[in-house]
């Protein structure tokens, strides 16, 4: 039976179900960012364009979600999480039924218009739900859950789409997408006494939850902090797109591997890094240490990366070295959002975490332009270099972060 009380409460039974419940929902915005790519050799055929115009699609769609993810965190922050949450998820359900009835290019690009919309609401909404109703002390578990439900999304698309597209065909495909993601809706829906956020409540409860700050609701911008987080996230999310488009293929092209190995290559990557999250949820239990768990997991992913560029060696082990280097950035997760949290000031989560993670929408949406052009040019080892690159840079940022925060000014300092 869905729970009746809407009082929040730091037990574990309380916090365990909040953290599952945004961590469906987290799978579900993953998941529809990447139930088209697996079906563009169908949508090129249907609609006669070239890949780079449906790569244009997917770029709408997360610059859409950049403009929407900075805006909702001000709208979570006033109206509360759960009617912003299901707004997200109803659009992108509807997206994905327009995607499917679409009957020309232009009608791909008016839909990924509203997925983007859909999809650029969860940061700003789950966040805010674990940092003012979750336990202190099961704040890092719940970001490893939140990442570890969000790579199993990204895995979970291609796995649902394709098959039903060869049986069925991708309008049917599409479709099954958006009845999912419905379906989930109707799951939140049922347990939406869970989301509910009252902030006396939570404080007592938590610990979580401070009054508002005095000053204005855009004081915020002026903490350095904020924006290092933003640089922080732009870099981590061109990591994981270079990772999710280009890597493995350039791999493949630098070290012979055959096509089946090189299509495994980031299904294991993604599995791995739900596993080192799991790792580093315990490891982000003490969120001092969290800059060195950020620093190894990446300085390590880093070192592989130039492994995969510049060494030589049998083809077989390159699906393990993607399994090395995903498991190592997924230890780094949790503390890479236990570095947002620190730097948050008291009840502007949402607006912080609208801003911070509008750098992901933005990577995400640039990243694909450079690497695409390098592939297209056959420079398959700056590619990777290039991965390796700014893995390393990543790692350099997140102590900037931390060094940023310190030196803030204590009206702006972030809630410990």
């Amino acid at each position: 039976m869905p729970p009746t009380a809407s009082a929040p409460s730091s037990t574990v039974r309380a916090d365990t179900q909040l953290i599952g419940l945004v961590g469906l929902a987290h799978a579900i915005s993953h998941f529809s960012q990447l139930i088209l790519a697996p079906l563009f050799p169908w949508l090129k055929d249907a609609f006669n364009v070239s890949y780079t115009e449906l790569g244009a699609v997917l770029t709408v769609f997360f610059v859409v979600s950049c403009v929407v993810q900075a805006a909702s965190g001000f709208i979570v922050d006033k109206l509360g999480p759960r009617p912003v949450l299901f707004v997200g998820l109803g659009a992108l359900a509807l997206a994905a039924f327009g995607y499917a009835v679409a009957t020309s290019y232009w009608m791909l690009l008016a839909f990924a218009v509203l997925g983007g919309i859909g999809n650029g609401v969860f940061h700003p909404v789950d966040y805010t739900l674990f940092n003012r109703k979750v336990a202190p002390t099961r704040l890092g578990h719940a970001y490893s859950v939140h990442g570890i439900t969000g790579s199993l999304g990204w895995a979970l698309a291609p796995a649902f789409v394709v098959p039903i597209a060869i049986g069925f065909g991708w309008r049917t495909a599409l479709a099954s997408a958006g009845a999912l993601a419905l379906a989930v809706l109707l799951v939140l829906w049922i347990y939406r006494s869970v989301f509910t956020l009252d902030v006396k409540a939570v404080q007592q409860a938590t610990g979580q939850g401070e009054p508002a700050l005095a000053s204005g609701q855009f004081d915020f911008l002026r903490i350095p902090a904020v924006w290092m987080c933003f640089g922080f996230f732009f870099l981590y999310a061109v990591v994981i797109s270079v990772v999710q488009t280009f890597a493995p293929v350039a791999a493949g092209k630098l070290h012979a591997v055959p096509p089946a190995l090189v299509a495994m290559c980031l299904s294991i990557y993604m599995v791995a890094s739900a596993g080192g999250m799991v790792l580093g949820g315990f490891l982000a239990a003490d969120p001092s240490r969290c800059e060195r768990i950020v620093g190894i997991g990446f300085g390590a992913a880093c070192v592989l990366a130039l492994v995969l560029a510049f060494a030589q060696f049998p083809a077989i082990w390159v699906p393990v070295i993607f399994g090395a280097m995903g498991f190592a950035s997924g230890i780094a997760g949790p503390s890479r959002d236990l570095l947002v949290k620190r730097s948050t000031p008291a009840n502007a989560t949402g607006r912080v975490y609208g801003v911070v993670y509008a750098g992901l929408d933005i990577g995400q949406a640039l990243a694909p332009l450079v690497f695409g052009w390098l592939m297209d040019h056959g420079r398959y080892t700056v590619v990777i270099a290039g991965l390796a690159l700014v893995q390393g840079v990543f790692v350099a940022s997140a102590f900037n972060v931390t060094r940023v925060r310190r030196t803030a000014l204590p009206a702006a300092t972030a809630v410990a």
